[in-house]
């Protein structure tokens, strides 16, 4: 009979544990920080306020770029206006001003890249020397979200 006792104590242990587990998950699934419970709850004394995130712009990136593109500023975009920055490229390009573009007028960028790379002047490039035809990549800003000296607990 006592084995009885102790595998039903057991269980009951089991299933205590269990709860106390789930409970401390599911608690620290729905943490708030305290800086945020702080502002809720009402500053201390001593405390300094906590301040505003930064505000989102009015004009999105979108809109700049349509504002941009609307060089006439009447609020449509013509197909002259969507047109004219490859029109611009176009004839960069086209160095002789014929209205065509050869294979020699559209690849004179990576021509001149070339050149510049191949410094033994070999007509080919070494490892070292293709690794300096690299496109250099600007960097990702950062999230500037939390003040310096903060560390979010």
């Amino acid at each position: 009979m006592w084995r009885y006792w102790v595998g039903a104590a057991a269980a009951i242990l089991l299933i205590a544990g269990g709860i106390f587990w789930w409970r401390s998950t599911a608690s620290a699934q729905h943490h708030t920080p305290r800086h945020a419970k702080a502002a809720s709850a009402g500053l201390e004394a001593g405390d300094e306020p906590i301040p505003e995130p930064p505000a989102a712009t009015e004009k999105t990136r979108e809109e700049k770029r349509f504002l941009r593109s609307d060089r006439d500023k009447n609020g449509v975009i013509s197909r002259d206006e969507f047109l004219a920055a490859r029109r611009r490229n176009f004839a960069k390009l086209d160095v002789n001003g014929d209205g065509r573009l050869t294979f020699e007028e559209y690849a004179v960028k990576a021509e001149e890249k070339f050149t510049k790379a191949d410094a033994d002047k070999s007509g080919s490039l070494s490892p070292d020397e293709f690794e300096t035809t690299r496109v250099a990549r600007k960097a990702k800003a950062t999230c500037a979200c939390q003040p310096k000296g903060d560390d979010g607990d």
